[in-house]
C-alpha cells in the first residue's frame, strides 16, 4: 500500500466535511457522481466551480472560491486539471481555518503544490479516486 493510499483510506475514516472544487452539475462527470457518492455515504459536501455560481448541488449552493467556505473543512478534493493545482494553492491556503488534507483525484498530481501545502500543514493526496478507495476499502 502506498503513502497516499493509507493515507487516503484514514482520511475516508475519519473526514466529514468535503469541499469539492471544481464539482459539475452533470451527472455522468466523475466531478458530480464522486461527490454525489459522498453524500450517499454520510459526508457533506460543498460544491466549489466560480462558472456554476447560482446552482445548488449535493444540498448546497455553489461557491466560487473555497475562501467563501465558512467553518473548518476536512478535505478538499480537486478536480481541476494537474497545469491547473498551482493556481489554486493560494486559495487554499488562505482558507480559514485551513483544510485537514487536500485530495488530488485521480490523474491529478502537482508535486511542487503538494510539497507547498504539506509545508503548510496540510496533508495532501495524488492520482487517487475518494469513491474507489471508499469502496476498496469496504466503507460503503
Amino acid at each position: 500500500m502506498t503513502a497516499d493510499h493509507a493515507l487516503g483510506i484514514e482520511l475516508l475514516k475519519t473526514a466529514r466535511t468535503v469541499a469539492v472544487l471544481g464539482a459539475h452539475p452533470e451527472p455522468s462527470r466523475p466531478a458530480h457522481y464522486v461527490p454525489a457518492y459522498l453524500v450517499e455515504h454520510g459526508y457533506t459536501v460543498y460544491p466549489v466551480n466560480i462558472t456554476k455560481v447560482g446552482q445548488t448541488l449535493f444540498g448546497q449552493p455553489v461557491r466560487a472560491s473555497l475562501t467563501e467556505l465558512e467553518g473548518p473543512i476536512d478535505v478538499v478534493d480537486v478536480f481541476r486539471p494537474s497545469s491547473a493545482i498551482a493556481d489554486h494553492v493560494d486559495e487554499i491556503l488562505a482558507m480559514t481555518p485551513l483544510p485537514g488534507a487536500v485530495w488530488l483525484q485521480l490523474g491529478i498530481r502537482d508535486d511542487a503544490s503538494a510539497e507547498r501545502l504539506r509545508a503548510a500543514g496540510i496533508r495532501v493526496v495524488q492520482d487517487r479516486c475518494m469513491l474507489a478507495d471508499h469502496r476498496r476499502a469496504g466503507l460503503g
